[in-house]
């Protein structure tokens, strides 16, 4: 088990390395008159110039690179070219935000689409036509649609919960309750619909295998062999699919935040982007990586203690 985790950090680091000086150089390769865009239109020549030194901007891209590369091992990822406050510090105000959505409804989708996959699989009938049925509307309707209904109905309508805004759980556990469970809402309809009917594919791919028909043959108990058998050996391929959805979610937030005026992650990359904030988007893709490289761990662990032969892989 040690070994296996070992070449899974490693495979881990090696990719966050290739990910970050990807992106460094497409970022600084498609930026231009990165200087005139933070002074503005009525900057002078001599002005940018001054810019571009203080900015590192007139050195060669390699220098710059590895320069980056040198601070950002030691987890300085320099200070926000916008406001001159730490890249660091900036992502750490919104990681809590987005953190909490993902966590909270890819937990809340897992228990849903399992539920209804695993009863599609073993009931059949209408349960299953209706899984399949929900998933098709799940990939036809983009999440911001579903999020502009719920808004439009359950807030602006019934006043039951509020349209936007964010609430600290420090502050007001009950307000932080209402403040997310609209956005929480909206991206778990969109992903309980596409992994319920992932996992019911697994699952009936399971309860047709000889060895069920054996453990069958024997006597077990029907409920006995789905949660000791079945369950266990479909979990890989529902994990699979649900840390895709986390990783889909984590992009997804960025309309959900921007819609539910949330001060996440999605709102400040936004906001880096359109202001060329070059150091802080880095920050925010490093991050990003560093996040989806953990779940990817976790389960690569969890579907290495359901199944020894992913660990001898």
């Amino acid at each position: 088990m040690a070994s296996f985790l070992a070449k899974r950090f490693l495979s881990g680091v090696l990719l966050l390395f290739a990910i970050s000086s990807m992106a460094f150089f497409l970022i600084y390769a498609s930026t231009t008159n990165i200087a005139s865009n933070i002074l503005g239109e009525g900057a002078t020549p001599d002005q940018i110039l001054k810019k571009s030194h203080e900015l590192g901007l007139d050195q060669p891209i390699t220098t710059r690179y590895l320069s980056w590369l040198k601070h950002a091992v030691r987890g300085d990822f320099g200070t926000s070219w916008a406001n001159n406050d730490s890249v660091v510090s900036e992502i750490m105000r919104r990681l809590p935000v987005t953190l909490s959505l993902v966590l909270i409804a890819i937990f809340i989708a897992a228990v849903l689409a399992t539920t209804l996959g695993v009863l599609a699989a073993i009931k059949g009938g209408a349960i299953d036509r209706t899984v399949q049925i929900l998933a098709v509307a799940g990939f036809a309707i983009p999440g911001f649609i579903v999020a502009i209904i719920l808004v439009t109905f359950l807030a602006v309508k019934a006043h039951i919960f509020p349209a936007t805004g964010w609430v600290a759980f420090g502050e007001n556990p009950a307000n932080w309750a209402k403040s997310i469970t609209l956005p929480v809402v909206s991206l778990v309809i969109a992903t309980m619909t596409s992994s319920a009917q992932q996992i019911r594919s697994a699952v009936k791919s399971v309860l047709e295998r000889d060895f069920i028909r054996t453990l069958t043959s024997r006597g077990i108990s029907r409920r006995e062999i789905i949660i000791k058998h079945v369950l266990r050996a479909a979990a890989p391929a529902g994990l699979t699919v649900l840390s895709l959805q986390f990783v889909g979610m984590l992009g997804g937030t960025v309309i959900v935040e921007k819609i539910f005026a949330l001060p996440g992650m999605g709102d400040l990359v936004v906001n880096a982007t359109a202001s060329g904030d070059t150091p802080l988007v880095m920050g925010i893709v490093v991050y990003t990586v560093i996040i989806v490289i953990v779940i990817n761990l976790v389960v690569d662990l969890i579907n290495g203690w359901l199944n020894p032969k992913v660990r001898v892989q």
